[in-house]
């Protein structure tokens, strides 16, 4: 009798578990990719942000736009636009530096040295839902990575970087849009 009462009391909890997040799909509220966008947003205008830092990588604005672009594409139905959007995300890249951390003092000479470079991207960020305005936002999202000193920040080794870089900030972005956890 226990294991009869038992079966059906996970039967039921699976239906109602099942059901319940058929609904929650079906509503728009969330989807199992982790995006939450209400059912009438049908279009999204991701616009070219300009590189604005003080040092320019001559590559970074296209790669950064491209891959934002690819990330709404990829992990949400939206349809991309050119002009009114129901969401719009544009901005600028605003900084773009590399620093020197993490000094290590030479015992032989005493002087300070660098052991590591780091490289950081800052991106100014403005959001507009025009299906519901108190979405909207402007934030700046700053993010870095370190390399060894002994190794120069050209070629390879600073694309790397910048890959890495870019995928945090647009990660964060499409979080703080679409995903809103």
């Amino acid at each position: 009798m226990m294991t009869i009462k038992s079966s059906t009391s996970k039967i039921r909890t699976a239906i109602m578990t099942v059901v319940f997040s058929l609904l929650m799909v079906s509503c728009g509220i969330y989807s199992f990719s982790g995006v939450s966008i209400s059912p009438d947003v049908k279009t999204i205008q991701v616009d070219v942000f300009p590189n604005n830092a003080p040092l320019v990588n001559p590559t970074l604005s296209s790669y950064f736009t491209n891959e934002l672009q690819d990330m709404y594409a990829s992990r949400t139905s939206l349809t991309q636009v050119k002009n009114n959007g129901d969401l719009v995300v544009e901005g600028e890249i605003t900084r773009y530096d590399q620093t020197s951390v993490a000094p290590v003092i030479d015992p032989s000479t005493g002087k300070a040295t660098a052991a590591k470079v780091r490289l950081t991207i800052g991106v100014k960020v403005r959001f507009y839902n025009n299906k519901d305005e108190e979405q909207n936002f402007e934030r700046t999202y700053t993010k870095f990575a370190d390399l060894d000193a002994n190794t120069t920040l050209s070629g390879g080794q600073e694309q790397g970087l910048v890959e890495e870089i870019v995928e945090l900030i647009i990660n964060q972005i499409f979080t703080d849009t679409v995903a809103q956890w």
